[in-house]
């Protein structure tokens, strides 16, 4: 088959490349199209029941994550100048499209009793303008005298001023998010700055916001760096700029059909997705590597050009098509997760993975068989000193030094399994920002004055209309309130208790002692008073916090970012609280809000991607086990590729790397591109059997010599592209490079080392006869395409004979 396909190759070379050109433009003209995601990441499948919880929230009472905070420190924040700035900030953002509504200490609304007309009237406790300083003391002191403010808009022991904006939902999800956050930070700047005050940022949207900013400044400076990494050391293997100009050419338009795939399967750039680009550099250049090793190696054994070609895809292109389908395996099982965004990723990543293996398959032979044929400074690099003694050193010890090396292996295993055991699974919101990136920062100030900003929600349903103002419902929303107050992590809850209390307040004349729930004699004059309320301005306190037929009603809390460990907890202790309080017969409560999907998503994502690795160790073993037939010799294969992954969990454990999200990634990724190794030195190896007679230890030196240099460059290439993602701002993309890097450098020092002494100490044990006779055959030196079906034709060189396909 291989040698159809390289036949197909040499002989249409002008058409592959008409094909691949047009198919470049139309995936270049798409990729412009490419859009990023300002929605949080979907981690739970649609009919999980904590996302179905979750949508109905939504469904009845709106968006609860769609709030921005932003707040100052200033002991002398009451100044005539600097409040009436305050104020036209808030006025100015409120104009903005997409607000729907601001609230700060001076945009807040008092509720006075309107005796002759029997209701209450709204009003708000700040004019547009203060005219003088005496006013302003007199109003400062009407509005942080209602407890209905006290926590949440101000802090009056670290003198903290709060202001919330909340942002519509249509602007939420959509790219015009970004300048909107943009407009209201230069405003609030201005503010600052002319104060000289800090202003601190924080709230889901502005998060999302600056994260995806960041996630797109990220995704171009790594493709850059992929690049020139790569290229850099592309040259100092082949010394060569030619090659490594048609090796990033290849790469470069993988790059651009990879964005293009993202457009037409309508999938957005997230933090997962960003990544692809310059990963498929990575992956990429390792197949132009073998490719034009190969070439190099067929063509100084017989210095025919066309033939070499002809040999690098019918020799080797099989091998590479498995390493290229296991790598894509190690990505698409991402997509039995059902978690989206992991799914678009192994969709995107194992679909373009296998188009950068066709692209190199392809365009290595055609380019070069327009090129002049390589001349001998092309060809130094194999018979480089320092890679031939390094193979030499690696031959040593296979031959000499197994015991050691099964000893070293045994002891690195017994000292991982120790490590693994120290191994902890937790996550953050912002735990993968730096401690000292401004988002974190701000985020902890929030949590140390404010309570947090993460969303929690308590939905009480009745099953009974006009359950929820019913006073009895009333008084255990305010137990559940005041059981939660103990714990420091949680904030006081904003509900229709709070609401009943102020109404109560304001009925007997705004007098603080009875900011309380009403007695059920008084309750049902405030409701009618509230029913005949005058709002001016665009205020209504029952809106979001009960449904239209008055069954359900919730509480909204504000928690810490305290991990998903501690909110597991967390989550039991309230509904513990909750079942003592609400008897089940009577009402059905749910907890749920961003800070619970985000826990019990990270939780499930955690889950399957142990799955999803075990699918990838699986699946690959079939890979191989169809191309050697042989039971025996795929496990003896698996051992060298587990044993790195079991020290990468290690290391993860002593240096305190927890399990979450991004760093279970690395075992999936890394497990799909290692096993390459073993399958280009196994494929080599059974062919050096044929050819030494079935002579086992010959076979494996000889494999080693002639893979050895290969393995060892792409792996440096992979270590070093891998370890570009260090220098990332995300804590979990930096874990994921470095891991990977360890991970794939071990995995290559098992391959040459581990295998080969495997395969010397089992000998006759896993080369059985269904390993000599495959179900994928190996071509052997001599078994070529007939040069005659080429149509080719002769030209004299000063040189040498050059054979040129014909057109």
């Amino acid at each position: 088959m291989w040698n159809r396909i390289a036949g197909v190759i040499l002989r249409n070379r002008i058409l592959l490349i008409v094909l691949i050109g047009l198919m470049t433009v139309f995936m270049g003209y798409k990729a412009q199209f490419v859009e990023m995601s300002y929605q949080h990441a979907e981690l739970l499948p649609t009919d999980d029941p904590a996302s179905i919880d979750y949508q109905n929230f939504h469904k009845t009472f709106g968006q609860e994550g769609n709030v921005m905070f932003f707040a100052i420190q200033d002991s002398n924040f009451y100044q005539l100048d600097k409040v009436n700035d305050w104020i036209t900030l808030g006025n100015d953002l409120a104009k903005l499209d997409g607000i729907d509504a601001v609230v700060s200490i001076a945009h807040t609304y008092n509720i006075t009793k309107n005796k002759e007309k029997k209701r209450f009237e709204f009003e708000s406790i700040f004019p547009k303008k203060l005219n003088s300083q005496k006013e302003l003391d007199s109003i400062a002191a009407i509005a942080e005298s209602l407890p209905f403010y006290k926590g949440s808009l101000v802090n009056n022991d670290t003198h903290t001023y709060l202001m919330a904006i909340t942002v519509n939902g249509r602007v939420m999800g959509s790219k015009a998010r970004e300048p909107l956050v943009k407009a209201v930070h230069q405003r609030s700047e201005t503010f600052a700055k002319k104060h000289n005050l800090q202003m601190r940022y924080s709230g889901l949207p502005y998060i999302r916001v600056v994260m995806a900013q960041m996630i797109k400044k990220e995704m171009n400076m790594f493709i850059l760096l992929s690049l020139l990494v790569t290229a850099i050391i592309l040259f100092m293997f082949f010394r060569s700029f030619k090659v490594v100009f048609f090796c990033m050419l290849v790469v470069g338009l993988s790059v651009v059909w990879a964005v293009g795939s993202m457009v037409l399967f309508d999938y957005k750039i997230t933090l997962l997705t960003a990544m692809l680009p310059p990963l498929l550099v990575v992956i990429g250049i390792p197949n132009s590597v073998f490719l034009i090793n190969k070439y190099h190696g067929e063509y100084v054994r017989h210095r025919n050009k066309i033939k070499a070609l002809q040999r690098v895809v019918s020799k080797i292109g099989n091998a590479t098509f498995l390493t290229n389908l296991t790598t894509a395996s190690g990505f698409a099982t991402f997509i039995i997760t059902s978690s989206k965004i992991l799914k678009e990723f192994g969709v995107v990543a194992s679909l373009n993975i296998m188009v950068v293996f066709v692209l190199s398959l392809v365009l290595i032979p055609i380019i070069f068989s327009f090129l002049a044929p390589p001349d001998n400074k092309a060809t130094q690099h194999l018979d480089n000193k320092f890679t031939n003694k390094f193979v030499s050193t690696l031959e040593k010890i296979v031959l000499n030094h197994r015991k050691a090396v099964y000893l070293i292996t045994g002891s690195l295993v017994i000292i991982s399994i120790i490590g693994i055991s120290q191994m902890k699974s937790t996550g953050y919101m912002v735990d993968d920002l730096p401690h000292d990136n401004t988002i974190y920062q701000d985020l902890k100030f929030f949590e140390e004055n404010l309570d947090g900003i993460m969303p929690l929600e308590v939905v009480v349903e009745t099953n009974k209309k006009n359950g929820a103002l019913k006073l009895s419902t009333l008084k255990r929303i305010e137990k559940l309130n005041d059981s939660l107050k103990q714990y420091p992590t949680i904030s006081a809850s904003l509900s229709l208790v709070e609401g009943a209390k102020f109404a109560h307040q304001a009925y007997y004349n705004g007098k603080e002692k009875y900011y309380k729930m009403p007695s059920s004699n008084v309750k049902n004059i405030i409701l009618s008073y509230l029913s005949k309320a005058d709002i001016k301005g665009d205020v209504n306190i029952f809106d979001s916090f009960i449904d239209s037929t008055q069954t359900q009603t919730r509480m909204s809390f504000r928690m810490k970012d305290i991990g998903t460990t501690k909110m597991e907890q967390m989550e039991k202790v309230i509904l513990g609280h909750v079942n003592q309080i609400f008897p089940k017969d009577k009402y059905k409560v749910t907890v749920t809000g961003s800070s619970i999907v985000f826990f019990k998503g990270t939780q499930y994502l955690i889950k399957n991607l142990f799955l999803s690795l075990a699918l990838a160790v699986v699946l690959i073993a079939s890979f191989m086990a169809w191309m050697f037939s042989s039971k025996r010799m795929v496990l003896v294969a698996l051992i060298p590729n587990l044993i790195p992954l079991i020290i990468t969990a290690a290391l993860m454990g002593y240096f305190g790397i927890p399990i979450k999200a991004s760093t279970i990634l690395v075992f999936s990724i890394a497990f799909g591109i290692s096993v390459d190794d073993t399958i280009h030195y196994l494929a080599k190896y059974r062919q050096e059997l044929k050819i030494t007679n079935w002579s086992i230890k010959n076979s494996v030196v000889l494999a080693l010599r002639e893979t050895g240099q290969s393995m060892m460059y792409t792996s440096i290439i992979l270590f070093f592209g891998f370890g570009i993602f260090s220098l990332s701002d995300f804590g979990g993309t930096v874990s994921l490079g470095v891991l990977v890097s360890v991970t794939l450098l071990s995995a290559m020092l098992s391959n040459l080392i581990l295998l080969p002494s495997l395969l010397l100490t089992l000998e006759r044990l896993i080369t059985n006869k269904s390993f000599k006779e495959p179900l994928l055959h190996i071509f052997n030196e001599e078994e070529d395409i007939e040069l005659d079906d080429l149509k080719i034709a002769y030209s004299e060189t000063k040189e040498t004979d050059e054979i040129e396909v014909g057109l």
